[in-house]
């Protein structure tokens, strides 16, 4: 599974909502969902495609803690958390290394201006368990 990470702020900046940086205009939003068509349909065509989808902003979200043995529901966004998920590609392929070239080419998507914010881009490459057995380290 590769997840991609964003935060509300770069939820803003996608939709336009200026911020601490500049807002995406129009054109650099159609850009990168080009991008990503064309990411997916190479998947796609390799057979190596699964599923993907995209997560709704941070702002849209709720939180279940256990507190004292009693459900607590917070909305967010979280002032704790920086990063979220933001969406997620499954793909079957012949191996882990093979996951990792795929998700490596999604360095080229455009993304928006994380300057001084920590990393530009980053999205984490993980296996998908198909029993306990396989959760051992």
């Amino acid at each position: 599974m590769i997840l991609l990470s964003g935060s509300q702020r770069d939820y803003d900046v996608l939709a336009g909502k200026p911020g601490n940086g500049p807002a995406w205009s129009a054109e650099d939003v159609a850009a990168m969902h080009e991008f990503m068509a064309a990411w997916n349909n190479e998947l796609v065509e390799s057979g190596e495609f699964v599923d993907a989808q995209g997560l709704s902003a941070p702002v849209h979200a709720r939180r279940i803690e256990l507190r004292d043995g009693v459900p607590v529901v917070t909305d967010g966004p979280y002032a704790e958390t920086q990063e979220v998920l933001a969406g997620y590609t499954i793909v079957e392929c012949r191996s882990f290394d093979r996951a990792t070239e795929i998700a490596a080419r999604l360095a080229n998507t455009p993304h928006p201006d994380r300057s001084g914010s920590g990393p530009e881009w980053y999205v984490d490459v993980r296996p998908i368990v198909e029993g306990v057995e396989e959760l051992s380290i």
